[in-house]
């Protein structure tokens, strides 16, 4: 019941986060972050379909504090990610699909490091999706994720319409979500998210890099609007919590979390127009 996203482009702004460095005493940023991304089909069939997602992300830690910034290397927008995404549907009979997910990126302070030595981080899934209705789907699987360190976790999803109107989507552990659909051009969701960044970093040029990594979880209302049959925005707000934050040697969170804020501008084309 929502639009798909064939190209996206995405402004987020995190303000407030507080650190504290050893020499330097406690610094205020604000994460400021671009996006973009487009779908490619590979292949379009009755039973096999694939997509092809490069995307590209830039971020930078953004000083609010007077005084030496002791990570300027951040600043600049010089955080740095070159991605592919390629996403597979296999219809196995009228009500069951395989579907396979992968991600793949380098993501770097391009500031103290090349893209050549930058480390490749992956994510791969597979599920096994059940449609049990018109209006009710579930599926289970397992996802590996390789950056930084190897995780290892399940995939659960379950989507619920409980009218024309309204449902549940969930896709854990990566987003759940009530939506309501306020008219055929007007969606409001109630969602939490993860948000997890992996980038690689050399401040000391060593031969082996360090990680700058941290998760959270965004909080809050987004709402979806489409312009005409082929176009669109989606605007976010909510709490951003951080759940692990691992940032330069000696540097310490003093508050990680905060609110957050999303503008997405979307095309949808025709050809595309009512699918997912």
């Amino acid at each position: 019941m929502a639009p798909s996203k064939w190209l996206t482009f995405r402004n987020t702004h995190s303000p407030g986060k507080v650190y504290n460095f050893a020499n330097s005493g406690a610094k205020t940023y604000t994460y400021e972050e671009y996006f973009a991304r487009v779908w490619l089909p590979l292949v379009h069939g009755k039973k096999v379909t694939v997509l092809l997602g490069p995307n590209y992300r830039t971020e930078q830690f953004e000083s609010k504090t007077a005084g030496e910034n002791p990570i300027r290397s951040m600043g600049g927008f010089n955080l740095r990610s070159y991605g592919l995404d390629l996403n597979s549907f296999v219809k196995l009979d009228s009500t069951l699909w395989l579907v396979a997910t992968s991600h793949f990126n380098k993501s770097g302070n391009m500031a103290e490091m090349s893209l050549k030595d930058v480390l490749l981080n992956y994510t791969v899934s597979a599920a096994l999706l059940r449609k049990r209705s018109i209006d009710k789907e579930f599926g289970a699987g397992l996802m590996v994720n390789q950056s930084y360190k190897t995780t290892i976790l399940p995939v659960l999803i379950f989507n619920y319409n409980f009218s024309a109107r309204s449902g549940l989507e969930m896709m854990l552990p990566k987003r759940v979500a009530w939506r309501q659909n306020l008219s055929k051009n007007d969606i409001l969701y109630l969602r939490g998210e993860s948000v997890t960044r992996t980038y690689y970093t050399n401040p000391l040029g060593s031969q082996v890099p360090s990680v700058y990594r941290r998760v959270d979880v965004d909080l809050g209302l987004s709402y979806n609007r489409r312009i005409g049959s082929w176009a669109g925005v989606e605007i976010s707000a909510g709490y951003r919590k951080n759940l692990t934050t691992k940032l330069i040697e000696g540097a310490l969170p003093v508050k990680p979390s905060g609110l957050a804020m999303t503008l997405d501008l979307y095309v949808q084309p025709p050809s595309f127009k009512g699918k997912r």
